[in-house]
């Protein structure tokens, strides 16, 4: 059915890989660890779900990239993938290519930029699906702003590679510098708190990986294995052509004709591809019977690749040195996409086995390519492969650190015939019955309409009385020691705001409550404001009637548990709770003792363990509100700057405490006033964050003329090092 004949009410579907190379074909598999299988996932998704009649729209968000050492595409704006489905690329930090391990700082940025798009696109997509853990922390500030169900698909996580890597002797010092995997693992707790549904691809990574997280929920987990596209991968032909990548391979082995012991991998440790060529080396028989073959990446110049990458490579040719495997093992330099189909039907007519040795493989979709050109298959016993093989019956799990374990069978499939035209047989079948993309579609879209109806949000209204839909700029206070502390400094403030005309709005997001907040400005003498944020982002209030914000309110609510939560918390040492009127029905409210209480992850655990969804907030080391998940001052000044149409870099935002972490970052313009509380101190040389000299209002001021915030804006982004 083409998209012209869809009507309005199909499916609106924003997909989110932020990292990697990503684009619509060519894809550059293997290149570095962060462009593997997710990539080709996501580009297949895409086509296979705006092929459904139900979708009509698609869009596939990634990272913006403006580098010499890639490709140009990386850096265009958008690109289309097939009609209806497209990518667009977000500003996201630096304008060069980066690792995954170091984009944490800018993800609140990507999340405000893509923020942008779906308002430019002008719908509210039905839901948003994040992949992986930075996209999911991407598609968690997202799915609670636009109040849409979020899909969330892993496709390796951080606990499971931490114990993998550990298991190996790596020391968790070096991990941690190496794979951020603290913050990765924080991440991925706060999108499983946030998903209305997890999307695995094995049974496997939803007992195993997913079981090892504080919010492992099962009952919101579904398995829906990806397809491959079966018009690349089939059997050989009778054809005669002799595929031009043949001669790639062929030029490194001295008898090209045995059969093939093929691989796919990536020069990275996860893969181990040391136990392979140890196998083979240790091997003279494997030797004899067969050559092998192993894809790690394309290379240009492996001094551009990242310290693991040039490790395992180096390792690589010491051990085919160390065996003297010279005229045995193929590693060709480079391979284009469609050389992959070829390279398994060459392994195929050889009568060659496809091995995947990985230390855990989240689902191996390498290995139903193999399964549907006909090629056997050995493959490790940790993660995907398990049930891909238990599904087709076309191979052997190993564990993939016994090296005559992975030897004895490739042995015994290269030895036996009769075995090896059985697993053939079973591996064609098997990927056309289980793994197809329509059949992958049809699966996702009913999963997906299961949710949408929970959260369809009621079009926002507008305030008449509020002055918010003429004014260009807005800047957000925090009020006790920002705003108002030093009355000098507050009236040279409020005298600029005056001079300054109708298009600078004023608001204020608090700790308070509103009756509080509002005697609090009163005291002061501050006018009222045109937006009040108060009890920590959990109440929005408009204009001088303090106009209710009813639609916010329905979006926060989402999974909160005000009295189980309570009830929990209660087992918390060195808190108590405030007194009564500062709690709310969205805010339980403590005081608490620095040196009793408990770490804040030990905190955020203790409620995942109990199946709550809350929001965790500490600040100037004396008060702990907990919230609900879609709630904090950051979530509110996004929320209202999406409702009013005000460009978050034409919102100035000032605080001075914990509670104001996440509106100081992403793409606001941040002050930290001088007299902040010690929480804050982390923000230093974050983009956007101006830490002043002034204190109280006086630091306002200062960062007023900063960001020439009453003039033509200047976000400094340019002189930021991190935006180098």
């Amino acid at each position: 059915m083409s998209n012209n004949s869809k009507n309005k009410s199909n499916l609106y579907i924003v997909l989110i890989s932020v990292h990697g190379l990503l684009r619509s074909k060519d894809l550059e598999l293997g290149k570095d660890a962060d462009t593997g299988g997710q990539i080709k996932y996501l580009i297949e998704l895409s086509k296979s779900l705006i092929s459904h009649p139900d979708v009509s729209r698609v869009d596939l968000l990634t990272r913006q990239v403006f580098d010499s050492k890639i490709d140009d595409i990386y850096s265009q704006d958008k690109e289309e993938i097939s009609t209806g489905a497209t990518i667009y690329r977000i500003p996201c930090g630096p304008r060069r290519y980066l690792r995954k391990e170091v984009l944490w700082p800018h993800l609140d940025s990507f999340a405000d930029q893509a923020l942008l798009h779906i308002r430019e696109v002008g719908k509210i997509p039905d839901i948003i699906h994040s992949h992986y853990a930075d996209g999911g922390f991407v598609g968690a500030h997202l799915a609670g702003l636009l109040g849409v169900p979020l899909i969330h698909t892993g496709h390796s996580l951080g606990r499971d590679k931490l114990q993998r890597l550990l298991a190996q002797g790596s020391k968790a010092e070096n991990i941690e510098k190496q794979y951020n995997i603290t913050q990765r693992i924080e991440a991925e707790e706060y999108t499983l708190d946030m998903a209305a549904k997890v999307i695995a691809s094995t049974k496997q990574e939803i007992n195993e990986q997913y079981q090892l997280y504080d919010n492992y929920q099962p009952e919101r987990m579904s398995v829906i294995p990806p397809g491959i596209e079966l018009n690349q991968f089939f059997p050989p032909t009778r054809s005669k052509r002799i595929p031009a990548f043949k001669q790639t391979v062929d030029k490194f082995l001295s008898q090209p004709d045995k059969p093939m012991i093929l691989a796919l991998a990536r020069a990275d440790l996860r893969k181990n591809v040391r136990s392979l060529i140890e196998a083979f080396g240790k091997s003279k028989e494997l030797q004899e019977m067969s050559n092998l073959v192993i894809l790690l990446g394309n290379r240009e110049d492996i001094n551009e690749w990242n310290k693991e990458s040039r490790e395992v490579f180096n390792e690589f040719l010491y051990l085919i040195d160390k065996y003297d495997l010279y005229g045995k093992v193929a590693y060709p330099k480079n391979h284009r996409t469609h050389d992959i189909p070829q390279l398994y039907r060459l392994a195929v007519k050889s009568r060659g086995v496809f091995i995947n040795p990985a230390l855990t493989e989240p689902f191996g979709l390498t290995i139903i390519e193999a399964a549907a050109s006909g090629l056997p298959v050995v493959a490790t016993k940790h993660g995907g492969p398990t049930e891909i093989i238990e599904n087709c019956n076309n191979g052997i799990l190993i564990d993939p650190l016994d090296t005559q374990q992975i030897t004895l069978s490739l042995l015994s499939i290269l030895s036996n015939r009769q075995l090896w035209s059985k697993y053939s047989k079973n591996g064609i079948n098997g990927a056309h019955k289980f793994y197809s993309w329509p059949g992958h579609a049809s699966r996702y879209v009913t999963e997906i309409k299961k949710h949408i109806p929970k959260h369809n949000l009621k079009k926002k209204k507008q305030s008449i009385k509020s002055r918010l839909p003429t004014v260009d700029r807005l800047i957000i206070c925090d009020i006790d020691n920002t705003l108002i502390g030093n009355g000098q400094g507050l009236k040279v403030f409020l005298e600029r705001l005056k001079e300054s005309g109708e298009k600078i709005g004023l608001g204020v997001a608090t700790g308070r409550n509103v009756n509080s907040a509002k005697e609090a400005l009163k005291s002061w003498e501050v006018p009222q404001p045109d937006v009040l944020i108060t009890s920590v982002g959990t109440e929005i209030k408009y204009g001088p009637q303090i106009t209710y914000d009813e639609a916010w309110w329905r979006l926060i609510q989402y999974r909160w548990d005000p009295g189980t939560t309570l009830r929990a918390m209660k087992k918390i040492p060195g808190i108590r709770l405030q007194v009564r009127k500062n709690q709310s029905t969205y805010k339980i409210s403590f005081i608490v003792d620095p040196v009793k209480m408990p770490p804040l992850r030990e905190i955020k655990q203790h409620l995942r363990q109990h199946k709550l969804h809350a929001n965790v907030i500490y600040s100037h080391q004396a008060y702990l509100d907990i919230l609900p998940m879609r709630a904090s001052k950051g979530a509110a000044v996004r929320y209202v700057a999406d409702k009013w149409g005000i460009p978050l870099e034409h919102i100035l935002v000032a605080g001075d405490s914990g509670n104001d972490t996440d509106m100081l970052l992403g793409d606001t313009l941040g002050v930290v006033v001088a007299n902040h509380s010690t929480e804050l101190r982390r923000l230093k040389g974050r983009p956007r964050v101006y830490f002043s000299e002034g204190e109280y209002a006086w630091g306002i001021n200062e960062a007023l003329d900063y960001y020439n915030f009453l003039g033509q804006v200047d976000t400094h982004d340019e002189q930021n090092p991190s935006f180098a």
